[in-house]
């Protein structure tokens, strides 16, 4: 059953607040003539589409209401294929008020959270893929995140989905014609030509689902753990870093007793930096508990940065940075701080100290000082610099969960071709990839229930 209702609806898309100026979005079969109602200065059905015009919105008893521009979108040409209105009025929350309520008299009702980019959705306009892409826009924080916003937006994933879709449905038609005449022994479909294909979609999309770990991290910013032993230097790191006094900096030990966090952008990524207390062992119950909170930190981390002393034992450091267990796939970086406090600079060996603590990345700093930060933000940007604007990468959850079950699904297909089953089951492994990879365009009937929940996370006037 479709979810689309055919009346007008209207909200505020500027942000709330008081501001120069802010715009009321109109739009269904009513949007014109509720407008024309108020607006007296032509008849809007008269001018053309994508054109904007200036007057007064004048109310029932002939009182002006406010100046305004009002913009018409004529359907289909609209975002919602609707007749569409945008009035631009003064940025007073009364008179934006006054307006949508003079406007409603008209039949015209209110909009729901994520109403029109719904109504985009079901007439057509854009797919359930660039409108998830539409609230992650309105929600950016760093360039890399806009950027994966808008190459989504711009259906790039959804081409490449649709392909794959095509060629699958291609292919099922074949299966379907050989059961149709199976009692003829007919062959219509090449074993190995869908072998060729299932191969081909696992290897475009297994790239997207490994995506997802970064993309899911750029999108809520890169978490970076700080840890190391007390004192030696991590509140500090996390003051030079951010450039100013966040945290507390001691010489007692254990002065950092839980997690302080904060973000700032490295070449366009958002990292969000998490200071940890000291490890070490410890009788005391607060700090014991901000110790075990550091080590959850540490697991949910993409970058850990053990901080030392750099007048440590090499071996010492390499020691208890194991004991942390770091995985394989989280980058760590040895940072050797203190470094002002080694007598002579010049007969300090840093490839000495890199080959020490094993393949992993070290780099000498003094925090303190600021010496060698920008060197260590460099590092930190080589996480994502692999990334270009033309890569497809996943952020999006349920876009994740659904490719690993196409993944799934395409293995099937393959045992089965390989192992020469039945068309009937062939088939039927081929209908489910298809179901799922039209679940995530919404090619395929969505759950109403999933449909409110991407929706419902949208402001009222998108």
């Amino acid at each position: 059953m479709s979810l689309y209702t055919p009346d007008t609806i209207i909200a505020i898309a500027s942000p709330a607040g008081t501001g120069a100026i802010s715009v009321i979005r109109i739009s269904g079969p009513k949007a014109i003539d509720a407008c024309n109602a108020l607006f007296h200065a032509k008849d809007l059905h008269q001018v053309k589409s994508h054109t904007i015009h200036y007057g007064h919105l004048i109310n029932d008893k002939k009182e002006v209401i406010d100046e305004v521009m009002i913009s018409v979108f004529k359907a289909p040409k609209s975002f919602t294929t609707e007749d569409s209105i945008e009035i631009s009025c003064h940025g007073s929350p009364f008179i934006c008020q006054q307006i949508i309520e003079e406007i409603c008299m008209h039949d015209v009702r209110l909009a729901e959270p994520g109403e029109f980019s719904m109504r985009a959705f079901l007439n057509g306009r854009i797919d359930l893929v660039q409108a998830e892409a539409v609230a992650d826009l309105i929600a950016v924080n760093s360039e890399k995140s806009k950027q994966i916003a808008l190459h989504q937006l711009r259906g790039v994933f959804s081409t490449e989905l649709q392909k794959m879709r095509t060629e699958l449905i291609d292919f099922a038609a074949l299966i379907e014609l050989e059961l149709d005449f199976s009692e003829e022994d007919v062959a219509f479909a090449d074993r190995s030509k869908i072998l060729e294909l299932v191969n081909q979609i696992q290897k475009n999309i297994r790239p997207l689902i490994q995506s997802f770990k970064l993309g899911n991290a750029i999108k809520n910013g890169i978490p970076v753990a700080i840890v190391g032993k007390p004192n030696s230097g991590k509140s500090t790191l996390l003051n030079a870093l951010l450039n100013e006094e966040r945290a507390i900096v001691s010489d007692i030990a254990g002065t950092t007793r839980d997690t302080i966090e904060d973000t700032i952008q490295i070449d366009g990524i958002l990292y969000r930096f998490i200071d940890t207390a000291g490890l070490r062992s410890t009788i005391d119950t607060i700090e014991y508990a901000g110790i075990e909170r550091a080590k959850q930190k540490i697991k949910e981390a993409s970058i850990v940065l053990y901080v030392a002393d750099i007048n440590e034992n090499y071996k010492d450091i390499l020691q208890e940075a194991t004991a942390l267990e770091i995985q394989e796939q989280q980058e760590l970086i040895f940072v050797l701080n203190k470094l002002d406090t080694i007598s002579s600079c010049d007969g300090y060996d840093i490839e000495e100290a890199i080959s020490t603590l094993s393949k992993r990345q070290a780099i000498a700093i003094a925090a303190k000082n600021q010496m060698h930060i920008d060197k260590l933000k460099n590092m930190l940007a080589t996480y994502s610099n692999s990334v270009s604007q033309e890569d497809t990468i996943i952020n999006n959850i349920r876009h994740y969960e659904a490719l690993r079950k196409i993944d799934s699904s395409i293995d099937d297909i393959r045992n089965g071709v390989e192992q020469n089953i039945d068309n009937e089951l062939i088939a039927l492994d081929i209908r489910r990839t298809l179901q799922y990879i039209g679940q995530i365009t919404g090619e395929v009937e969505v759950d109403r229930d999933i449909l409110g929940s991407i929706f419902g996370k949208f402001c009222i006037g998108k």
